[in-house]
Parts: C-alpha cells; structure tokens; sequence
C-alpha cells in the first residue's frame, strides 16, 4: 500500500519555482526523517534533500541555495521548495522516509524503508 504521497510536480520554464509536498497515507512517520531523491531517465536515482530534524537538514550541492526542504511535523509532511529550477533539474522526484539514518548512509537510497511513487518534475529551457 502507498504510504507517502508526493504532489505538486509539473512543467515549469528554466528559473521558475515549484513545491513538492509529501505526505503520510496510512499511517505515520513521527520520529522519522524524510527527505527527497530525484531519478532523470537512464541515470541512478540521486539524493537531493533530508529533513532529519529541525535543526539538522542536508542538501545536495547541485541544489544548495535553490533548494529548501522544511517539514510540518504536526502533520508529518514534508516540503521541497525549487527556485532557479534549471534543465537538468528534470527528473522523477521521489519522497522518502527512515528512523535509522546515519551522517554516512543517509544519502544513499538504499538505506531508506519508506518511498513514495514519484512526482515529475519537467524545466523547459
């Protein structure tokens, strides 16, 4: 069953800006850190951006000072705000979420449990 939702993908032109959002379906993931990997076509799935609490966020470095991620805990949602989104930010973007990350495996995406289905992300040039 589908236990994190993602929406808010689109098309969008080259230094536009968009917000994915994700959340819970069927149960909850307090306590969890979540975070966002993108996947583009014949590429790896990457990691982009991790909430892990409210203090502690990572970024990718193709995304850092266009990227933000922030979480309404109350509702165990998590948000990815794009700015300058450029062409090869084009991908398949993918919510994710684990209790047991650590500062050498979290941005790998094997280590995460949870996963959403993927919201795309389209940047005309």
């Amino acid at each position: 069953q589908v236990q994190l939702v993602e929406s808010g993908g689109g098309l969008v032109q080259a230094g536009g800006s968009l917000r994915l959002s994700c959340a819970p379906s069927g149960r909850t993931f307090s306590g969890y850190a979540m975070g966002w990997f993108r996947q583009a076509p014949g590429k790896d799935r990457e990691f982009v951006a991790l909430w892990w609490s409210g203090i502690t966020t990572y970024y990718a470095d193709s995304v850092k000072g266009r990227f933000t991620i922030s979480r309404d805990t109350a509702k165990n949602t998590v948000f990815l705000q794009m700015n300058n989104l450029k062409p090869e930010d084009t991908a398949v973007y993918y919510c994710a979420a684990d209790r047991f990350l650590t500062s050498t495996n979290y941005y790998k995406s094997d280590t995460y449990d949870y996963w959403g289905q993927g919201t795309q992300v389209t940047v005309s040039s």
